[in-house]
C-alpha cells in the first residue's frame, strides 16, 4: 500500500495499492493481478508537478474515497489486538478466543487470519491456499488512480 503525503504533510492520496508493475502470478484456479503501471506513471507525475498533478485528490476527493470503519471492523480490531495481548502474555486460550472474534466481525481482513496462522508455520500455507481459493473477488483491492478533473490556475492580476 502507498499513501502519499506532500511536503507540507498533507495526506494528497489515502493508502492503496501500490505496485511497480502489472503482473498476474496464477495459483490453482485463480489469479493474483497487480497493477503497478497505472500507479508509477501517476506518481511520477505528482513528484514532476506537486500540487497541480492531476491524481492529487481535493478534500471532497480524499474524504469520499476513505471508507470509515463500522462498528463490526472496529471490534475486530480491538478483539485482535486483545488477541496480541494475551498472547504476549501466555494466555494462549484467550487469544485463540480473540483471534477467532476478529475473523468472524472482519472476515476480509486477510491480517487477522495471517497472524494466527503464524503460530502453526506447518499449516500456514495450506490455510493461506484454502482461504485464498473461496475468494469471490480479487486478491488485493483495484487500484482506483483516475486523474482528476483539470485543477484550475489562480487568474493572474
Amino acid at each position: 500500500m502507498g499513501v502519499w503525503i506532500d511536503e507540507r504533510g498533507r495526506v494528497v492520496r489515502p493508502a492503496e495499492p501500490a505496485w511497480t508493475a502489472d503482473n498476474t502470478l496464477k495459483i490453482g484456479t485463480k489469479s493474483i493481478v497487480t497493477e503497478g503501471k497505472a500507479y508509477v506513471a501517476a506518481l511520477r507525475d505528482w513528484v514532476n508537478n506537486g500540487d497541480r498533478s492531476p491524481y492529487v485528490m481535493s478534500d471532497a476527493q480524499f474524504e469520499s474515497a476513505v471508507k470509515p470503519r463500522s462498528p463490526e471492523e472496529m471490534e475486530a480490531e480491538a478483539s485482535f489486538k486483545l488477541a496480541v495481548w494475551f498472547h504476549e502474555n501466555n494466555k494462549e486460550e484467550l487469544a485463540a478466543k480473540y483471534w477467532h472474534r476478529a475473523q468472524e466481525l472482519n472476515p476480509e481482513d486477510w491480517n487477522y487470519h495471517r497472524q494466527e496462522w503464524s503460530f502453526t508455520p506447518d499449516e500456514a500455507g495450506k490455510k493461506w491456499l484454502e482461504k485464498f481459493q473461496k475468494l469471490d473477488h480479487s486478491y488485493y483491492p483495484k487500484l482506483e488512480i483516475q486523474p482528476e478533473p483539470a485543477k484550475s490556475e489562480p487568474a493572474k492580476q
